[in-house]
């Protein structure tokens, strides 16, 4: 084997010891100074070392302590590393919320001193001051951390669940010629149809679902609705608190659309059909020429 000259000796111990951006990490204290501890990022050159400040630190440290801390760039671009835990590493996901929205992007809050950078051109949706989405962590050509709401390639479809289990998730598409896209417990696919989509959703919404199939591919398809038995007697309810709405009066039956129906109830026609029986039968409700009507 050739020898190897000390100079490639250390350039093959810095890229065994680089630093992860982004990532949390146990580092050695190198040396104190009047701001802050310095890191050793074990590259053999101390201008590479990483500053965990002052207000990071405490009595329980002094050189030669190993810490566990979370590195990233500060405001001016550096490399800095921080004792607090962000709500997502790089290559995770979390719900973040919106501080500020510019021209540019919008910067959210992920648990830190400086915010977190979601460019212009990640937003796959409008996102508002004060909501709360489901974005992605990823480095950018610069080597800085940023966020994405185009979270697709970071979803799995290793999901624990079964038909008939009710999960929750967040919204994260809409697409009215598909349906809702759902990332249930935020990491996993899943998807409403849009023949089991009744209600008004939103990016960034969380919602409760019941898994209605799972496909070859593991992928979750869900229903917002109730298995049917449960389903018709929630749908009356429903009717019945519309009807009262109304002056006990709806103009709707048989004949009536399914795009009026899903406007005025958020239910389907077959779901409509369902109710209006069990309360025909029960004698709740009359039939007339223009609609129904409770007795």
């Amino acid at each position: 084997m050739l020898p190897i000259s000390e100079q490639h000796y250390y350039q093959l111990k810095k890229k065994q010891f680089m630093i992860e951006i982004g990532k949390t990490q146990i580092l050695t204290v190198y040396n104190k100074t009047d701001f802050g501890f310095y890191l050793d990022a074990k590259t053999q050159n101390r201008k590479e070392n990483i500053l965990l400040p002052l207000n990071q630190a405490d009595d329980s440290i002094d050189v030669g302590s190993e810490i566990k801390v979370f590195v990233y760039r500060d405001s001016e671009d550096r490399l800095i590393a921080t004792r607090k835990k962000p709500l997502a590493e790089l290559g995770q996901m979390a719900k973040m919320r919106v501080k500020e929205v510019t021209p540019i992007g919008a910067f959210l809050d992920w648990g830190l001193e400086k915010d977190l950078f979601m460019p212009f051109r990640e937003q796959k949706y409008n996102v508002e001051v004060g909501m709360s989405y489901l974005v992605a962590v990823y480095l950018d050509k610069s080597k800085r951390l940023c966020a994405t709401s185009n979270i697709y390639d970071y979803l799995s479809s290793d999901s624990p669940f079964h038909e008939g289990d009710h999960v929750t998730g967040t919204v994260y598409k809409v697409n009215p010629e598909i349906g809702i896209f759902v990332a249930v417990d935020n990491q996993y696919f899943g998807l409403i149809p849009k023949s089991e989509s009744f209600s008004t959703y939103k990016e960034g919404m969380e919602i409760s679902a019941r898994v209605i199939r799972v496909r070859e591919d593991g992928k979750l398809d869900l229903s917002s609705r109730e298995i049917m038995s449960e389903q018709i007697d929630s749908d009356a309810k429903l009717l019945i608190q519309k009807l009262k709405a109304n002056k006990g009066f709806l103009p709707l039956n048989d004949d009536s659309t399914p795009e009026s129906i899903k406007e005025r109830l958020s239910m389907s026609k077959k779901a409509f059909k369902r109710a209006v029986g069990n309360l025909l039968k029960n004698g709740i409700i009359q039939f007339y020429d223009n609609g129904i009507r409770l007795k």
